[in-house]
């Protein structure tokens, strides 16, 4: 049987109905006459149905979890003092419901921002609040002090009077061969190598995500480096008015010339044009990761997360 008992009186005050089999309870809906949710519950409700979480039976959770959901985000604020429950069952599914709360409020903050800011809005923000997503716990300002804490360390290293060549090439061993930022070459499905703190935390990404995280780290040095999205790939280059230098993340900071740019084009069996190598916006580099994470949650068949990231692509089109 399930782990505690709660009185049917109890029970029918929220709606619902235990009906007693041999050797468990089960909870639905009440089906006949249908019973209107209240608006809002009291204290002793809230517990009532809250402590229902941690039934056994996944049928009752399903059912509890649906009408706790129904209430809207005001039911996250109920489950707060259950986050720290001793029972685990309990706690992993009050975090789990938090979580999808959150999730949807950094869903509309994400939409927000991409129908209210215009072609060259701050991409460190932007990226972060697509993180918030999927991560909605995440602390975004440590994120970005870490990213300060990588600049204010090749500060201390890089002579500014030195050759690009060699500012790059200090910046490209720290980055890549120090802290170890990584391409992931074996698994292009996977979606945390699209997610900034998870590249971040693994120093493992994908082309454009590690471009950003180069990007975001040489505009702190003030460095006059833009993003280049060539076709099947993402790239970062220096260019002032004697050098062109590219820049590689997803191959550990490789260093390229615009023949090596128009060679790869080619090989693609595409033609080179100069707009390959137009610095890319804010809004079409997050437009992009938004479209790489569309085809891996279709590839993945998960429908729910591809239908979220097409509203991100529909909001950043217009």
């Amino acid at each position: 049987m399930t782990g505690w008992l709660t009185p049917i009186r109890q029970i029918h005050h929220l709606g619902l109905e235990i009906r007693e089999g041999f050797w468990h309870f089960r909870l639905k809906p009440m089906s006949s006459p249908p019973t209107k949710l209240p608006a809002t519950l009291d204290e002793k409700r809230r517990r009532a149905l809250i402590s229902l979480l941690a039934d056994d039976d996944p049928g009752v959770y399903r059912t509890v979890r649906k009408q706790i959901v129904s209430y809207g985000p005001v039911a996250a604020k109920w489950m707060q003092d259950y986050t720290l429950s001793e029972d685990p069952l309990l706690r992993r599914r009050v975090r789990e419901i938090a979580n999808h709360f959150a999730r949807q409020d950094a869903d509309t903050q994400l939409l927000a921002f991409c129908l209210n800011q215009g072609e060259d809005f701050d991409l460190e923000q932007s990226i972060l609040l697509l993180a918030r997503t999927q991560y909605p716990q995440i602390n975004s300002e440590a994120y970005s002090a870490w990213l300060d804490d990588f600049a204010g360390e090749l500060r201390e290293r890089l002579d500014f009077s030195a050759d690009p060549e060699q500012i790059l090439g200090v910046i490209g061993d720290y980055l890549f061969h120090e802290l170890k930022f990584t391409g992931d070459e074996t698994n292009i499905y996977d979606a945390e190598n699209s997610y900034v703190n998870r590249v971040l935390d693994r120093r493992l990404g994908n082309a454009i995500s590690l471009s950003v995280v180069y990007l975001l780290v040489a505009r702190r040095l003030r460095l006059p480096v833009a993003g280049i999205g060539l076709p099947g790939h993402f790239l970062c280059r220096y260019q002032d008015t004697r050098h062109e230098i590219y820049v590689d993340p997803f191959r550990r900071g490789r260093l390229q010339t615009k023949a090596d740019c128009v060679k790869h084009v080619v090989q693609l069996r595409q033609r080179f044009e100069e707009s390959c190598l137009a610095p890319v916006s804010s809004r079409r580099i997050l437009l992009r990761i938004c479209a790489n994470l569309d085809q891996i949650y279709t590839h993945l068949k998960m429908p729910v997360q591809s239908e979220r990231l097409r509203r991100y692509l529909v909001a950043l089109a217009k």
